[in-house]
């Protein structure tokens, strides 16, 4: 990283920037070209180990793609606001952000499944659900893409 000022690796710091998301662009290869998509996302942090969690259809593009290459990129970022400056040059916007790689995975256990939507909901709405698990009918009805993070970078400016 090229700012090293701005590189955050405290654990209290990622928990909270990851906190705030609410939606994960993710990068998969089609036919050597990527392909992003900016998808709504839940997580599991540990202090280390990252795991994001997100849900589309149970067929499509993307899930094509992550049969036939699981590498992705993915990207995390919330705008703060304006800096304003004297000149141009010295405008800038006060930031963070979270960009990394991993490998990623369609899930077909049930009860992962039902985990994965209730983290995807607590991170979209700021409350709890246990809806799925206990009808995990409703979990059949999306598939779930969890992504496994080999290594990622947090970044801000504030």
């Amino acid at each position: 990283m090229r700012r090293k000022e701005r590189e955050v690796k405290e654990t209290e710091t990622i928990q909270q920037m990851l906190g705030e998301f609410k939606v994960c662009r993710l990068g998969l290869m089609d036919e050597g070209k990527v392909y992003v998509v900016p998808m709504n996302m839940g997580f599991d942090f540990d202090g280390k180990s990252l795991t994001l969690y997100f849900h589309c259809a149970k067929e499509g593009k993307k899930l094509d793609l992550i049969r036939e290459n699981p590498s992705v990129g993915f990207e995390m970022d919330k705008e703060i606001a304006l800096v304003e400056g004297d000149t141009p040059c010295q405008y800038s916007y006060s930031f963070m952000s979270i960009i990394g790689n991993g490998e990623a995975e369609i899930v077909e256990d049930a009860k992962e499944k039902s985990a994965a939507l209730e983290k995807i909901m607590k991170q979209q709405s700021g409350k709890e659900f246990d809806t799925f698990r206990k009808n995990p009918k409703l979990a059949e009805a999306v598939a779930i893409i969890k992504v496994t993070a080999g290594e990622y970078t947090c970044k801000r400016n504030i």
